[in-house]
């Protein structure tokens, strides 16, 4: 990404970077911790902060004390996949928080036999941070919306492309 813009961003990592800013938080001089180095959300949010000007520490399976990382970060992003990893004392008071993270757990009061929980433990979690994306229903959508952005930013370039060609 460096020294040009990318023809297409990555959907999740771009609908964590919309959801942080259509919600007012700032992420310029911020303190920003990514939890997870995947491919395809872990280094390409992190990315995308260090360009909007975030301080950025990526935390994984091998960190040692993530907690202590994790705790003081301004804006916490969970994708490490491991369900309710992050607890709620681990988070700086007033962070906003995008929980990337989807898994299963066993629950057998559920006609499926399981639920989705987040890497967040968001009952505990909710209590302390200033902003929080719930599982389901917070990351999912964006990616889904970013994917349309993404194609109708891919059409119009082509368009474009084709009116210069004439």
């Amino acid at each position: 990404m460096k020294g040009r813009e990318p023809l297409f961003v990555p959907c999740t990592p771009k609908g964590c970077i919309e959801l942080l800013q259509r919600s007012g938080v700032s992420i310029s001089n911020k303190r920003a911790v990514v939890v997870g180095r995947s491919n395809i959300v872990g280094l390409p949010v992190a990315l995308l902060l260090i360009k909007l000007d975030a301080t950025v520490t990526m935390v994984h399976s091998k960190t040692p004390d993530p907690k202590s990382i994790i705790s003081e970060a301004d804006i916490i992003i969970a994708a490490a996949g491991q369900a309710n990893m992050i607890k709620g004392d681990w988070i700086k008071p007033g962070a906003a928080v995008i929980d990337v993270g989807t898994n299963a757990v066993d629950d057998p009061s559920r006609k499926s036999g399981y639920r989705l929980v987040g890497d967040v433990a968001f009952g505990e979690s909710k209590e302390v941070a200033g902003w929080i994306t719930p599982v389901p229903g917070g990351v999912g959508p964006m990616t889904i919306a970013m994917l349309l952005r993404n194609t109708v930013d891919g059409a119009k370039r082509a368009c474009e492309e084709a009116s210069k060609v004439e």
